[in-house]
């Protein structure tokens, strides 16, 4: 098991208003000419990033790509 978090990019059908964005965790960004809706964020394991395409799954949208950007280790204090 890891302490890493992940940073992921999560693309979507059509506009979702900026009114959801507290429900995917402050983590909307419109790509408005091509109709896309970007979710950006930090994981901290699977099934944090499972828990927001569960989301995407119940509002019944159209789940275009998932992608992972970067990965953060923690710091460690001596």
């Amino acid at each position: 098991m890891s302490d890493n978090t992940y940073s992921y990019e999560i693309c979507i059908e059509g506009q979702l208003a900026e009114g959801w964005s507290d429900w995917f965790a402050g983590s909307i960004r419109h790509d408005v000419a091509n109709g896309v809706t970007v979710l950006t964020g930090h994981f901290v394991d699977q099934a944090a990033l499972f828990g927001i395409l569960t989301k995407i799954h119940y509002l019944n949208l159209t789940l275009l790509a998932v992608k992972r950007l970067s990965i953060q280790q923690p710091s460690h204090n001596s």
